[in-house]
């Protein structure tokens, strides 16, 4: 069915809005970050369909944002994933279609514990009722030692340089990031969403629909603080390092101890604090 004259949704929308200083006004046009509803549906061989999360996200990258939380939730892996597309099911109203995303998979829809409820995520808490640390022990292993050491000169240098690549917010100054660094600094991919869970999704999904999990030799780098969610999908995606503006929080970090992440908070300017996996950081 054609999708006629529907507009898609871009990361930016603009407004008019009243700036004050002092006594004085003007009106201006402001750069807002854009925040819209993405259904995740799949799709399976036998016709079998099914809605499995709706969640508040920055328009851009949706396949991305699909493929990485399927593989964060141990849904569908790369090789589970036939075909991405918007929605064009009768059942779906025009303006919705580039809010919608079926996934078609090369099996049937996984029976699984988190299919009982629909994941209901918002743009700022991550998945609501997320798999218990119980749950998380019998789909993920601990992250292998390996070879990856880096210096504190070269984590002092990560936030800005995810700084420089968020153009989105750049305009708006309303957006996450979620940086991909090699083992040298070296930027990989940059994802900004209104979530941060959203841009990590986002960074592992294209990792996974590029062929390149799991991201062992990868060091990720995220605005604001380190939820467990966040750990969650980095462990996921094989990554050892997780780094952050702000803190962490209590079961962030005994994620991190227990499945052998290095786990980076507080960092800005020359100071951070390393919570866990000290010894992949050269002090």
């Amino acid at each position: 069915m054609p999708t006629g004259e529907v507009t898609r949704p871009g990361p930016i929308t603009r407004v008019r809005v009243r700036e004050l200083s002092g006594a004085s006004g003007r009106d201006r046009r402001d750069d807002l970050a854009t925040e819209e509803p993405l259904e995740i549906r799949l799709t399976a061989p036998d016709g079998a369909r099914r809605t499995v999360a709706i969640t508040m996200r920055t328009p851009g990258h949706d396949f991305e944002l699909a493929a990485g939380f399927l593989h964060g939730e141990g849904l569908a892996g790369p090789g589970d994933i036939a075909a991405i597309a918007y929605c064009t099911d009768e059942d779906l109203p025009p303006e919705a279609r580039y809010n919608t995303v079926t996934v078609r998979l090369n099996g049937p829809i996984p029976e699984l514990p988190a299919l009982d409820r629909h994941f209901l995520t918002s743009s700022a808490c991550g998945v609501c009722g997320s798999a218990s640390l119980d749950a998380l022990r019998d789909r993920c292993r601990p992250v292998p030692r390996g070879r990856l050491e880096l210096s504190p000169d070269l984590l002092y240098a990560l936030p800005d340089a995810l700084r420089r690549a968020q153009g989105v917010f750049g305009k708006t100054g309303g957006l996450h990031a979620a940086g991909l660094f090699a083992a040298d600094g070296t930027p990989v991919a940059v994802r900004e969403d209104v979530g941060r869970h959203n841009a990590v999704d986002k960074l592992t999904g294209w990792a996974a629909l590029t062929g390149r999990l799991p991201l062992a030799e990868h060091v990720l780098m995220v605005s604001g603080r380190a939820s467990y969610e966040i750990m969650q999908k980095a462990l996921a995606a094989g990554v050892p390092v997780v780094c952050a503006v702000s803190a962490p929080s209590s079961l962030a970090v005994e994620l991190a101890r227990e499945f052998g992440l290095t786990l980076v908070g507080f960092l800005r300017g020359e100071r951070c604090n390393v919570y866990a996996g000290a010894e992949r950081v050269q002090a």
